[in-house]
């Protein structure tokens, strides 16, 4: 199944309702497993992005749509990337 990277900042909305009830980004969690996307691993982290999940979804449309339906709700701001297996990217190198 496809790899894909999401990067991820609360916006002041967000931030309001994570440091008031934590386990919403469970509850989020349990959303995108219902949109076809497996979370694969979460991290929070210091820097540029708030939060940085692994995660594997079916298609590049189903991720896309997944992370407009939590953008939309104003409570944070995704970028996804594609990524790809290294093991798959050099051997297709090796072709």
């Amino acid at each position: 199944m496809p790899t894909y990277i999401m990067l991820s900042n609360l916006t002041e909305a967000g931030a309001k309702t994570v440091s008031k009830k934590p386990k919403r980004i469970q509850e989020v969690n349990s959303e995108l497993e219902k949109a076809g996307v497996t979370v694969v691993a979460q991290y929070v982290t210091l820097g540029p992005y708030d939060f940085v999940n692994v995660v594997e979804a079916d298609s590049n449309s189903t991720i896309a749509a997944a992370s407009l339906r939590l953008a939309a709700r104003g409570s944070v701001k995704i970028t996804t990337l594609a990524a790809v297996d290294m093991d798959e990217f050099i051997d297709s190198l090796a072709e």
